[in-house]
C-alpha cells in the first residue's frame, strides 16, 4: 500500500514507518521543511505541509490508500501556559482539518484515515473501568480530544473509513514518558508519583504499532479504539515492574505537592487516573504481544 503518515518523526510515527517499510509498503511522510520533501534515503517520500497555515501539497497525496495522522505538540513537553495550551489544541485540530480537507476533495480519496486521539478523551475517571462506550470528560485534554476527533467529520462525509486511536501511555526507553523515567530508574532514583494508586493505561510500543496496522488493515473497523494494554495498572504497580526489570530499588516517591509545583496544570495527567481497557480491539480479535505490565516493561528495555 501507499500510506501517508503525519507525525512520522515522533516515537510512535518512527516505529510505525519502520514497520511499514519492512513489510514493503510505500510511505509518504508529511513534513514541514522543504529540504525533507521528495525521495529520502530511507525510501520514504516527503510531502510538504504547514498545518498552522492549513497548507498542504495535495498532489503529493495522489494514490495514497491510507493515512495515519499522528501529528500534535507533545502534551508533556512544556508547562501548560495559555500559549502552550493553544499550541496543544491547534497542532491537533488544525492539522487534522488540513489533511482531512485535502483527502475529502481528492479525486481518489484513501479508503481509511486512522486519526490519533488519547485516553485523555475520558477525563479523570478514578477507579471506574472505562471502554469506548464511556462519555467524554470535561477537562482541557478531554475537550481537545473531542475537537480533534470531530475534525475528521468531512472525511467520513466523503465516504472515508475513519478510526480514532485513543492511545494510553506508550512504554519505550527511546522516548515519551518512558524515555524520561527509565534513566532515573537505572540510577536507582525511581519511585511512585504521588499516591501511586492512580491508574495508568499503558501499552508497549510494539503493540501500539501492531494495533494501528490492525485497524488499517481491517476494513470493517471504524470509530474509537482504545490503544492500551488489556490490564490497566496503578502507577505503583508500574513503578514496581520497572524496578524489577532493571534490578533497582524504587525508594523515592514524589509527593503530589512537588508534582503540582514542578508541572503546574499538567500535573493532573500524572496524578490523575485513567483505568481504560481496549474492549473494541479485543472484541475484534487483536492479540497483544505484551498483555501485562512486566512484559511491556521488558519490551520497552
Amino acid at each position: 500500500m501507499r500510506i501517508a503518515v503525519t507525525g512520522s518523526t515522533g516515537l510512535i510515527g518512527s516505529a510505525l514507518v519502520r514497520s511499514l517499510l519492512a513489510d514493503g509498503h510505500e510511505v509518504v511522510r508529511l513534513v514541514r521543511h522543504r529540504a525533507k520533501t521528495g525521495r529520502q534515503a530511507d525510501g520514504t517520500v516527503g510531502v510538504g505541509w504547514n498545518p498552522h497555515l492549513m497548507q498542504i501539497d495535495r498532489a503529493g497525496l495522489d494514490g495514497v490508500e491510507a493515512v495515519v495522522n499522528l501529528a500534535g505538540a507533545g502534551v508533556g513537553d512544556r508547562r501548560w501556559t495559555d500559549a502552550y495550551r493553544q499550541e496543544i489544541r491547534e497542532s491537533r485540530v488544525l492539522g487534522t482539518e488540513t489533511i482531512v480537507a485535502a483527502l475529502a476533495e481528492a479525486k481518489q480519496p484513501p479508503t481509511v484515515l486512522v486519526n490519533a486521539s488519547a485516553v485523555g478523551y475520558y477525563g479523570q475517571t478514578g477507579d471506574r473501568l472505562i471502554d469506548e462506550d464511556s462519555p467524554a470528560g470535561e477537562d482541557f485534554l478531554a475537550q481537545v480530544c473531542v475537537e480533534w476527533e470531530a475534525a475528521t467529520r468531512p472525511a467520513e462525509d466523503a465516504g472515508i473509513r475513519v478510526a480514532y486511536a485513543r492511545t494510553g501511555l506508550v512504554l519505550s526507553a527511546a522516548g515519551g514518558a518512558g524515555g524520561r523515567l527509565f534513566p532515573l530508574f537505572r540510577l536507582g532514583l525511581g519511585g511512585r508519583l504521588g499516591s501511586g494508586r492512580q491508574h495508568w493505561s499503558v501499552i508497549s510500543l510494539a503493540d501500539e504499532v501492531a494495533a494501528l496496522r490492525f485497524v488499517i488493515d481491517r476494513q470493517d473497523l471504524s470509530g474509537p479504539f482504545n490503544l492500551t494494554g488489556p490490564e490497566p495498572v496503578t502507577n505503583g504497580e508500574l513503578t514496581a515492574a520497572m524496578g524489577r526489570a532493571l534490578g533497582r530499588p524504587t525508594p523515592f516517591p514524589v509527593p503530589e505537592a512537588v508534582l503540582r509545583l514542578a508541572l503546574g496544570d499538567m500535573s493532573v495527567e500524572v496524578i490523575g487516573s485513567h483505568r481504560v481497557v481496549p474492549k473494541r480491539l479485543l472484541d475484534a480479535g487483536f492479540h497483544f504481544q505484551h498483555p501485562d505490565v512486566d512484559s511491556a516493561v521488558r519490551a520497552a528495555l
